[in-house]
Parts: structure tokens; sequence; C-alpha cells
């Protein structure tokens, strides 16, 4: 009995001096947050008050924390009721008022960049390359891009008169009625070679699941070989929104991603509630280093539970979790509350935030903490660095050239030069430039200023820069002079020798003035690489069984070159 005492006795003060920690933390917390406060409250006072010129205070207060939130992540951050709207557009819905365009600022002019098909823009004729000049009157001359769109947007069914500069036709006026612009999430879906479903999902925004589920519904009734699901420069979205994509090939009851928080109200594990649409179709997924956030959630949860192959390179690394809370003035705030985790365990953050350097830089999750993890057929997957994908593609990278011709518009600009020739360009999908279209290209770009370095002509104003510190350039300058030369030749020649490159740039911009966003889609399916793997692994079913029962490993494929709900926030 006096043991049983003892014990009660040492429990009750065990559970006292609890109490005493957690109330003496609590109350330390409280005293560090009001000090802070304070603080914070008096330092504003006074500059506002005494500061020698004058001041805004409330960009002074955005700026301030705006810093304070960029100490933490990139995804945590301050949205003032200004800028609610197009929050509520980048993270929550893709709904606006509008006519449906795309607009550039290119050095103060206003250039139409796309059209969407079936929106009052493309339906009143106005195209991409067309230069806004007027809206309602208003000149738009020395006006900032955030007024120019403002002024495009407005509630439905409101007029819009605009005036346009297009190139070889002068002014041209265009009344139109805006209307509810809708950006779906799934830009397109349907039937590929070899009687495969194919759907490519842009976003993870309000119903992309259900976008995702009636494109599914149409592709099953041409009973398909399999599924590519395209998630390549995927940002990600709304987490419940990948959770419900999962469970449109998983069995009910199946854990998705776990989502785990300093605050253990932030832990919650998401399973799939519903019969899955396609439990059986075999199923591959792409992704590329663009794709992020929900977007790895699908990938990685299909890959752990081996319910699909994964192809392409690896993806983004972002494994966490926003959620936002609503603020006075009608302002919110968007807080990182958690880190997710794949089936297997498994976060795939890349950036550890939570330690930054002395000058506040942030270092990826080092190879040494990175850790094995098992898929339930019992493959090797990794946390720390993205999704790995099971067979992997190599991008495709630009040459220099290539990459100065679209940054200086040329290429769009032939485009547009080139839809104004020519009415039509017949089957979008099968179209390719031909020789003399190419040679008009050369000869358009022929007076342009096409100024850029190379990886080489880089290395030898190194090697330049380092012999005049060593004063050894006497010595060396005849032959850096004449490798210029032969670099500066080879340059010359770069059209030509990347000709099959730019050419495949200038279809797919072309083909995008005729076929718009599906046109332009459906014209690249000819050059896609990661397309083809994945259609070469949905034919084979050996190859796909053997790399879901983990009998085959990692592969190389393909040419070098080529409502306050959780959000995972985009990258």
């Amino acid at each position: 009995m006096k043991k049983r005492k003892g014990l009660f006795k040492n429990s009750v003060i065990g559970a006292c001096l609890g109490l005493a920690v957690f109330s003496f933390s609590f109350r330390e917390d409280l005293f560090l947050y009001s000090k802070n406060i304070d603080i914070f409250a008096s330092l504003y006072k006074e500059i506002n008050l005494n500061y020698v010129d004058d001041i805004n205070p409330s960009t002074l207060m955005k700026t301030g924390v705006d810093a304070m939130l960029d100490s933490l992540d990139p995804y945590t951050e301050y949205v003032q009721e200004s800028d609610i709207e197009d929050y509520k557009m980048k993270y929550v819905s893709t709904q606006y008022g509008g006519i449906g365009t795309s607009v550039q600022n290119r050095n103060g002019k206003f250039i139409i960049a796309d059209t969407f098909e079936g929106f009052p823009a493309q339906k009143s004729d106005i195209r991409a390359g067309d230069e806004l000049v007027q809206i309602n009157g208003v000149s738009l001359k020395g006006k900032l891009y955030e007024q120019v769109s403002s002024m495009l947007k407005g509630p439905k069914n409101t007029p819009l008169k605009i005036t346009i500069n297009r190139t070889g036709e002068g002014i041209l006026e265009k009344s139109l009625q805006r209307e509810e612009i809708t950006q779906t999430n799934v830009s397109y879906s349907g039937m590929v070679a070899n009687n495969i479903g194919y759907i490519k999902l842009d976003k993870f925004l309000e119903n992309s699941s259900s976008e995702v589920k009636v494109a599914l519904i149409e592709i099953l009734k041409n009973n398909p070989e399999g599924l590519v699901l395209d998630l390549r420069s995927n940002g990600g979205g709304i987490l419940q929104e990948a959770v419900k994509i999962v469970n449109l090939f998983v069995d009910p009851n199946v854990t998705v991603v776990t989502q785990r928080g300093r605050n253990k109200e932030k832990t919650i594990s998401y399973k799939t509630f519903d019969g899955p649409l396609a439990a059986k179709l075999p199923l591959v997924v792409l992704i590329n280093s663009r794709s992020a956030s929900a977007a790895e959630i699908v990938a990685g949860s299909l890959q752990d539970l081996d319910r699909a192959v994964v192809v392409g390179q690896r993806s983004f690394g972002k494994g966490l979790v926003q959620q936002t809370f609503n603020l006075p003035y009608n302002s919110l705030i968007k807080v990182t509350v958690a880190k997710y985790y794949t089936p297997s365990g498994r976060c795939i953050q890349a950036l550890d935030y939570a330690h930054r350097g002395v000058d506040g830089s942030v270092e990826k999750v080092a190879d040494s903490l990175i850790t094995e993890y098992k898929t339930k057929n019992g493959r090797s997957v990794f946390d720390g660095s993205g999704i790995y994908p099971d067979v992997a593609v190599n991008p495709i990278k630009l040459s220099p050239i290539t990459q100065t011709l679209l940054s200086k518009y040329y290429i769009f600009d032939f485009a547009t030069s080139y839809r104004k020739q020519k009415p039509s360009i017949g089957n979008i999908k099968a179209f390719k430039l031909t020789e003399a279209d190419y040679d008009s290209f050369i000869t358009f770009v022929a007076d342009k200023n096409i100024d850029y370095s190379t990886r080489t002509e880089k290395l030898l104003n190194e090697l330049r820069a380092e012999a005049e510190k060593e004063n050894k350039l006497s010595e060396v300058k005849a032959e850096l002079e004449a490798l210029k030369n032969k670099v500066s030749f080879s340059k010359k020649n770069d059209l030509t020798q990347f000709k099959e490159e730019v050419r495949r740039i200038l279809e797919t911009e072309i083909a995008g003035r005729y076929g718009f966003q599906k046109g332009r889609i459906e014209q690249s399916f000819q050059y896609d690489e990661e397309l083809k793997a994945a259609a070469g692994v949905l034919v084979n079913r050996n190859l796909l069984a053997s790399i879901l029962q983990g009998s085959g490993s990692y592969k190389s494929i393909g040419k070098p070159g080529n409502t306050v709900s959780a959000s995972l926030g985009g990258r």
C-alpha cells in the first residue's frame, strides 16, 4: 500500500512539474511575443514620426513583413487586400472576367502573346502579335503591365473597345464583350498513337480532379492500351485535388499522403475514399524539373504504391504544405504549416530552409542525409531531392542561338508574319516547315541583332583575363585572337548547325497561331521524346511489369538534348 502511495505521490509530483514547465514555457513565449511586438510597434512609430524624408507607412510595413517572411521560406507570404484577386487566380481559381488573352510588355509596347480559343478575343480575330494601342479610348503609352491587365479585366457582359495595331494592316478597332474566362486545369486530353490515352494537367486548382475524371471517362470509351498523365511543368496547387486524382487509379482506404507539422493539429493523413475509375489501366506519369508540389504528390504516391511508372527527369523537390489564414482589413497570410510524406514515408523537399548559411543562403539536403525507402513492392526510392523517374529521359537543352532567338522574340515575330501570309497550314498534327520556309526565316533574321556568347567565347574571355593577371597576355594574344576569329566564323553557321532544333521551336510557335493551345500541343507530339518513352513502356507489358515489380532498374531513354484548405501553393 505504501508503495502504491509512493507511486501516486511521484506521479502527482511529476505531473505538477510538467505542468509547471509547460506553464513557464508558455509564459516565456507569451513574454517574448509581447516584447517583440512592442519593439516593432515602437520602431515603426518612431520611423514614421521622425525619418528625414516622407515615407509611405503602408509600403514600409509591407517591406518589413515581406523581409520577415523571406527569412522563413519562399512560400510563406503576406497578401494585402489589393492583391487578393491575383492571389486567388494564382493559387485557387482560374476564373475571371475578361477577353481571353495573355499580354507581354515589350519595351513599353503591349503585344498580344496568345489568345485562348473560344473566348472574346479569338472570336473577334485578335491575334498573337497584335499591338494593343488603346482600351476604351485610353492610350496605353506609359502604362504599367498591371494597369493594362486590370483594364482588360472586368465583370462579364460589360463592353470593351480595343484599338490594335497589326503589321501590314495598320490600326484596327475591335468591339468586344467581356466573358467569364475559365482557364482549364486540363489543357489537353485525347488519344495518341498506339491507342494510348493522354491527359495533360497544367495545375491543381479548383476542379482539377473533376476535369481529369471527365477526361478519363472519355478516354476509357476507347478501351485504351494505357494512359499517360502528363504533369510536366505543373507547379502544383491544392493538396486535396492531388488526393482525388490518385483515387481515380487506386482502391479506397489507401494512404496517399501524410502532412506533419510542428502543430500536431496540422498532422493529417489523406486516404483514398472512393472506388477507382481505372484501377487496372496501365499508367505512366510524366514529370520534369518544373513538376512540383501537388504534381510530386501524385507522381510520388503512384510510384510508392507501384501503381504507375514515372518517366522524365527528376522533379523540383517541394515537400511543403501551405495554409491560408485571414487577417484584418481583408488581407491574408499563407503559411507553411507542414511537410508532406508520400506513402513510403519519404519527404521529397530538396532545399533545407530550416538550416541556412551565415549569409542566409539555402543549401540542398546533404547527400549524407538522404534516406532510402521502399515502395509497396520493395523498390528503392529516396527522400530529400524530388521524385526520381523510373525511366529517365534526357531533357532538351537549347543552344545559345535558339535561346537568343526566343528571348529577342524573333521566333515569335516570324510566326506572326507567317500567319499573316498563310491563312491555313492544313493538318496541324503533321505540320512541318519546308526548306523554303526555313530559308525565309534565315532571311527574316539576317538584319537582326543576334548577339550572344557561346560557352567557348566565355572560356576564351576568362582565359584572356587570367593571362592578363599573370602578365602573359602578350605571349598568347595572337593565339587567343585566332581562336576568337574561328569561333566567330563558326557562330555564323549556327542557324544551319542547329537547324533542326530551331525548326522545331518555330513549328510549334506557328502551330499555336492556327490551332491555339490545342494545336501547339498536338503539333509538338511528333518531337516529344518523353511521350515516346512513355508509349514504349505502355506497349511493352513485360517492361512495365518488370519496373513495377522491381526487377528493372532506372533506365535512360531518348537522345541528349531533348475555405481555408491545405494547399501546396506551387513552386
